[in-house]
């Protein structure tokens, strides 16, 4: 298939791959000017007086170049990166959501990484595709258990023995018994649900290319059977991971599983609480799967662009900036010597440096684009066995069916 072709048919897989965040105006292109530098990314939240634009300032400044920065909504910068691509324009920087590499590489948009020195595998993974790595990760974020101290005290369970499927599931027995909400999560039929399904998943022991696998419906008998006996509320079937976290924050749930991202306002609940890994269904921590975002180097017409453009991705990726850079948006780093000063600076974020440390990638296995048309087979069959509407194997026997068509 010609490049052309390529980028046609991936631009139909990209919308799905990731949640999307509020938007921003702005230029979308690079520029010819070759002292001027685009560099796009999803964090339109950020504006010029943030430390994160001043940090791509800097690192261009330091390159001897002009920075000209646009902040994107995820999914709108995915569509964007590829439609540029085809009119030869990319910007000379790319920072994209983690699941996006692969689509992006197969589409031939972007140069392998040049520097992956130090780097976590398991977080290089998912931008891993045909045995190249296409980008550096600025950081990762994952999933883990929160928990409300008061809630568990009151039942008389203590977080430290939670340690697999069958503690956890005692533990929200116990909750029940005491008047009080067991655990919320997010099962909505997108791909959050997805990502809150795949500790689960993982944790069981099932693959991806093998949905109805036995280990899979252990996974989702789990949910179900949480549903059943009213450890888990029905509200979960429509819950976004903000919704989720509402109700935790309620002051009713013992626990809420959520990400790293929600550390400001678990400090603004008004009880206390904590945080322990997910489980595995037979002890340890269940893989969950990776977020964050890869910065990388499009394909330009004139190559000599990218000896700068390398200088600026590796300023933006050095542990001094990493950990400035990761703080900010609330990520664990990518390597150990900055995870070490993170939890040095924050001890509680030593719990979200496991999880990160055992975390994967949704697209890892060199599953690449084969991923969406997977997890949309997943999110369809677990939302049909939670409403009632198929029983576990069932509704994964017809995901597999479904994901087996797509992805030949």
């Amino acid at each position: 298939m010609t490049a052309p072709l390529r980028l046609a048919a991936v631009l139909l897989l990209a919308a799905g791959l990731a949640t999307a965040c509020s938007s921003s105006s702005g230029s979308s292109t690079g520029s010819a000017d070759d002292k001027t530098y685009a560099i796009w990314d999803p964090y339109p939240q950020f504006d010029d007086s943030s430390d994160w634009v001043k940090l791509l300032q800097k690192c261009g400044t330091d390159a001897g170049v002009t920075v000209k920065r646009t902040g994107y909504d995820t999914t709108d910068l995915t569509t964007k990166a590829l439609l540029a691509a085809q009119q030869g324009n990319s910007p000379d920087v790319l920072i994209v959501d983690n699941p996006v590499v692969s689509t992006l590489a197969e589409a031939g948009v972007l140069n392998p990484a040049s520097n992956t020195t130090g780097i976590e595998p398991n977080l290089l993974a998912a931008g891993q595709q045909d045995g190249k790595t296409y980008g550096v990760p600025i950081g990762a974020n994952t999933l883990a258990l929160y928990y409300n101290k008061d809630l568990l005290t009151k039942a008389g369970v203590d977080p430290a023995g939670i340690k697999d499927w069958t503690t956890l599931t005692a533990a929200l027995r116990k909750v029940k018994a005491a008047g009080k909400k067991g655990i919320t999560f997010s099962a909505i039929g997108t791909e959050e649900g997805s990502f809150q399904f795949l500790p689960w998943f993982w944790g069981a022991g099932a693959d991806l290319t093998k949905l109805d696998s036995a280990q899979g419906v252990q996974a989702l008998t789990l949910w179900t059977d949480w549903l059943k006996q009213g450890y888990a509320p029905n509200s979960v079937l429509n819950n976004t991971q903000t919704t989720s976290w509402q109700e935790f924050a309620t002051g009713n749930f013992a626990f809420s599983e959520n990400g790293t991202w929600q550390l400001a306002n678990a400090k603004k609940t008004g009880f206390a609480y904590g945080i322990i890994p997910i489980p595995s269904q037979a002890g340890g921590t269940a893989p969950a799967p990776t977020g964050g975002e890869f910065v990388t180097s499009p394909v330009q017409d004139d190559t000599k662009r990218y000896d700068v453009s390398q200088k600026i991705i590796g300023c933006l990726t050095s542990a001094d900036n990493a950990y400035t850079t990761d703080t900010t948006l609330s990520y664990i780093a990518a390597t150990d010597a900055v995870q070490a000063k993170q939890v040095a600076a924050t001890p509680e974020l030593k719990v979200w440096v496991d999880a990160v440390k055992a975390a994967k990638g949704r697209t890892s296995d060199n599953l690449g684009t084969k991923y969406p048309k997977i997890s949309e087979p997943m999110w369809t069959a677990f939302q049909a066995a939670l409403s009632g509407s198929k029983s576990p194997q069932d509704a994964l026997s017809g995901a597999q069916q479904t994901a087996a068509a797509a992805t030949k």
